[in-house]
C-alpha cells in the first residue's frame, strides 16, 4: 500500500510561491461580497449607507446637526456633515501618513473601537469608509477643521494625491466624501434616487436632532416623478412621525400611536448603557410590520433587541389580563400580540455586535434583556394609565388568539360559490341572482317560518335558510361540537365565504345577512345565538356591515279599515292612544312568523321599501366592553350570567311568560 505521506510530483509543485498575501484594500476588491454582501443593486446602495452612517454617528454623538446628500450625473454621490471632521494630523503608528489616509486605506481602523470618540455608533469594524474607497473609481475626501480645508483623492483604494491644504475656510467644518462606484465591480448599475431619498428620510426619523438635506440633479429624475429634487428632512417627532406617515388613514385599535424613549439601566460600573426609542400601534386590518434599528443602522433580520421588544409587549399584556381577572389572557403567544402590530423600534447601545459586515442582525445577548426590562416597565405604566384602551387592546389580541386556536382545531368547511349550487344546503331557497350585490339571505327559525318567508320573498334577490330551533352556542361549545353541528355547517355553506383560515369575504354570496326571528323571548334568544356565532366565527362580516336584525311586529291593531303594527308592548300602548275611542279595536298578537300571512310578512318585515332593519355593529372603541359582555352572557361560566341577572333584576318591570 502506498504511504499516505509519500511525496509526489504534484505535491512538490505546490509551494510557498503559491501562497498569496493580499495587502491594503486588495481583499475588498477580490471578495467584495465579504464586506458588502455582493455586487448587486443592494450592495451598491450599501456604499451610500456606510458613508451616511458615519455622518449619523457624528450627529448621535452630538457633534453634527446637519448632513447633506447629493446625487450628480455620472453616478457621483456626495455626503457631507458639519461634525468634527476626520483627523488629518500624522498617525502615531504611521507617521508618514495622515490619520485621514490611514482610515481610508486600512481595514479595521477608525475612532470607534475604544469608545472614547463615540459612546454609540453604527460603524464598529473600521472597514466602512475604506471599503467604499476600495470599490470606487473616484473617491475624494475633504475635511474642514480649525478653519482650514484639507483634500485628498483616491482611486480604487489607492491615494492619487497627497493630503493637501486647500486654503482657509471660515464657516465650514466637518467631512465631505464624494465617490463614484467602480464599474469594474458593479457594472453599469447606478444609484436609484428614490432609494437614496428613502434612506435619508429613515435616518432623519431615527434621530430627531439631525437635519438631512437631500438633493438630486433633475435630469436623473425624469423617470421618477415621485422623488423630489431637493428636500429638507427634519422630524422633531422622530419615530412617531415616521409611523404616522406610514399608517396614513389605516384604522387603528388604539386611538393614538404609543411612542416614547427611555434610558437603559446603567452598567455595573455605573456607565450609561444607551437608550431606546419606540413607536407602535395595532391595526384593525392589513399587514403587520416591525422595523428595528441599532445605532441608526437598520436590522431587517431583527436580533436580540427585537426579541426583547416582542417579549416586553407579550408579558405586559399577559400581566394586564391577569390583573383584570381575564383568564383568557393566559393563552396569548407572541404572534397574537405582534400579528397586527405596526411598530418602529430604535436602540442605541455601546459596542453592538452584528451578524456580518452588512449589519442585518443584532447579536448582543444583553441587548434583549435591557430592551425587555426597559420597555416592559413603560408598557405596564401605559396600560395602567388608560384602562379602557388597555382593555380594548387586550380584547383585540385575545380575539386573535382564539381565532388562531380555532384555525388550528376546527376543520374548515370548504368554500361554496354560486357556480356550485349542487353543494348548497338542500333546505336553502336560493335567489336567482348570481351576483352578490343587492342580494340578501334571511335566517329564520324553523320550517313554518321558512314557508311563510319563501312565499313572501322576492325570488330574484332574497334567499331563505330555515334553521332548526336554537342553534349551538359557539361561545360555550367545544370545538368538536362546533365541527359536528349540522345547522352551522349549512349556514357556512350557504354564505360561501368560509370560516377561520379559509375565510374570504370576496366569496360571500349575499350582500346582506338578515337574522329574522320571532318577536318574542325565544326569538330574541335565537337571534342572540346567531349574533354570537357571527361575532366569534365571522367577525369580519360584522365589521364590514353585512349582518342585520329584522324587526317583525309583535302586534297588529285594527280599527275598521285601518291597521297598524306594534313592535313591542310599549309601542302597542302608544299606538292604542292614537285610535278613536268608542269604536271597536282588534288587537292581534303574532305567535310567530310562521303564523303570519305571507303578504303581511312581506309588508312588515321583508319589503326593502317598508321594513326596518338594525345593522349589527361592534365598534373598535368598545371592543373590550363587547367582548366582556359576550363572554359574560354567552360563555362557559354560568356564575357570570347569574351575577348579571342579580345586577339587572331590579330593572325588569314586566315578565312575559
Amino acid at each position: 500500500m502506498t504511504d499516505l505521506f509519500e511525496s509526489s510530483a504534484d505535491n512538490n509543485a505546490y509551494g510557498a510561491r503559491d501562497i498569496e498575501v493580499l495587502e491594503g484594500l486588495e481583499p475588498v476588491r477580490r471578495r467584495p461580497g465579504m464586506y458588502i454582501g455582493g455586487t448587486d443593486e443592494a450592495a451598491l446602495h450599501h456604499l451610500a449607507a456606510e458613508i451616511l452612517d458615519n455622518c449619523m454617528d457624528e450627529a448621535v454623538a452630538g457633534h453634527a446637526s446637519l448632513i447633506e446628500m447629493s446625487l450628480s450625473p455620472g453616478n457621483s454621490l456626495t455626503v457631507r456633515d458639519n461634525g468634527r471632521g476626520i483627523p488629518v494630523d500624522p498617525h502615531p503608528k504611521f507617521p508618514k501618513k495622515s490619520a485621514l489616509e490611514v482610515i481610508l486605506t486600512t481595514l479595521h481602523s477608525g475612532g470607534k473601537f475604544s469608545g472614547k470618540a463615540y459612546a454609540t455608533s453604527g460603524g464598529l469594524h473600521g472597514v466602512g469608509s475604506s471599503v467604499v474607497n476600495a470599490l470606487s473609481s473616484v473617491f475624494i475626501a475633504e475635511v474642514a477643521r480649525d478653519k482650514k480645508l484639507y483634500r485628498q483623492e483616491f482611486a480604487r483604494g489607492v491615494p492619487t494625491t497627497r493630503l493637501t491644504d486647500a486654503g482657509a475656510v471660515q464657516n465650514r467644518r466637518g467631512t465631505s466624501i464624494r465617490f463614484t462606484p467602480d464599474t469594474e465591480i458593479f457594472g453599469q448599475r447606478s444609484f436609484i434616487p428614490a432609494r437614496l431619498y428613502k434612506l435619508c428620510r429613515s435616518k432623519a426619523y431615527l434621530f430627531r436632532g439631525v437635519r438631512i438635506r437631500w438633493s438630486c440633479e433633475p435630469e436623473l429624475l425624469k423617470n421618477d416623478p415621485e422623488t423630489p429634487a431637493s428636500a429638507d428632512l427634519h422630524f422633531p417627532g422622530g419615530l412617531r412621525d415616521s409611523l404616522a406617515a406610514d399608517l396614513g388613514d389605516t384604522p387603528q385599535v388604539l386611538p393614538d400611536i404609543w411612542a416614547g424613549e427611555a434610558r437603559l439601566p446603567n452598567g455595573a460600573d455605573g456607565s450609561a448603557q444607551g437608550k431606546l426609542e419606540w413607536a407602535c400601534t395595532w391595526v384593525e386590518r392589513g399587514d403587520a410590520s416591525l422595523d428595528t434599528y441599532c445605532n441608526t443602522v437598520p436590522t431587517p433580520l431583527g436580533g436580540t433587541h427585537e426579541a426583547g421588544f416582542r417579549a416586553a409587549l407579550l408579558k405586559a399584556l399577559r400581566a394586564w389580563a391577569e390583573q383584570r381577572g381575564n383568564k383568557r389572557g393566559a393563552q396569548l403567544i407572541g404572534e397574537d400580540v405582534t400579528g397586527a402590530l405596526r411598530a418602529k423600534f430604535s436602540l442605541f447601545i455601546r459596542e453592538p455586535q452584528f451578524q456580518g459586515q452588512t449589519k442585518e442582525k443584532l447579536t448582543n445577548p444583553e441587548a434583549g434583556r435591557l430592551t425587555e426590562a426597559s420597555l416592559r416597565d413603560r408598557f405596564d405604566h401605559f396600560l395602567a394609565g388608560d384602562p379602557n384602551n388597555a382593555d380594548n387592546l387586550l380584547s383585540f389580541v385575545i380575539d386573535r388568539a382564539e381565532e388562531r386556536i380555532r384555525r388550528k382545531e376546527l376543520r374548515d368547511t370548504p368554500r361554496k360559490t354560486a357556480t356550485r349550487r349542487l353543494r348548497l344546503p338542500g333546505k336553502l331557497a336560493d335567489c336567482s341572482t348570481e351576483n352578490a350585490e343587492g342580494t340578501e339571505i334571511f335566517l329564520v327559525e324553523g320550517d313554518s317560518a321558512g314557508g311563510s318567508a319563501k312565499q313572501a320573498r322576492n325570488r330574484a334577490s332574497q334567499a331563505i335558510l330555515p334553521l332548526r330551533g336554537k342553534i349551538l352556542n359557539v361561545a360555550s361549545a367545544s370545538t368538536e361540537k362546533l365541527r359536528q353541528n349540522q345547522e352551522l355547517k349549512d349556514l357556512i355553506e350557504a354564505l360561501g365565504c368560509g370560516v377561520g383560515n379559509s375565510f374570504n369575504r370576496a366569496n360571500l354570496r349575499y350582500q346582506r345577512i338578515i337574522i329574522m326571528t320571532d318577536a318574542d323571548v325565544d326569538g330574541a334568544h335565537i337571534a342572540s345565538l346567531l349574533m354570537t356565532f357571527f361575532y366569534r366565527e365571522l367577525p369580519e362580516l360584522i365589521r364590514c356591515g353585512h349582518v342585520y336584525l329584522a324587526q317583525p311586529p309583535l302586534y297588529r291593531i285594527t280599527q275598521g279599515a285601518r291597521s297598524v303594527y306594534a313592535m313591542d308592548d310599549a309601542a302597542r300602548e302608544r299606538l292604542l292612544k292614537s285610535f278613536k275611542p268608542g269604536i271597536k279595536l282588534e288587537v292581534s298578537r303574532f305567535k310567530g312568523l310562521g303564523e303570519m300571512p305571507p303578504a303581511m310578512l312581506k309588508e312588515t318585515t321583508m319589503d326593502p321599501k317598508k321594513r326596518t332593519l338594525l345593522r349589527i355593529m361592534a365598534p373598535a372603541e368598545t371592543r373590550a366592553e363587547t367582548s366582556n359582555m359576550v363572554e359574560s352572557l354567552m360563555g362557559k361560566r354560568p356564575e357570570l350570567r347569574f351575577a348579571f341577572i342579580q345586577e339587572n333584576a331590579a330593572s325588569v318591570r314586566e315578565l312575559d311568560i
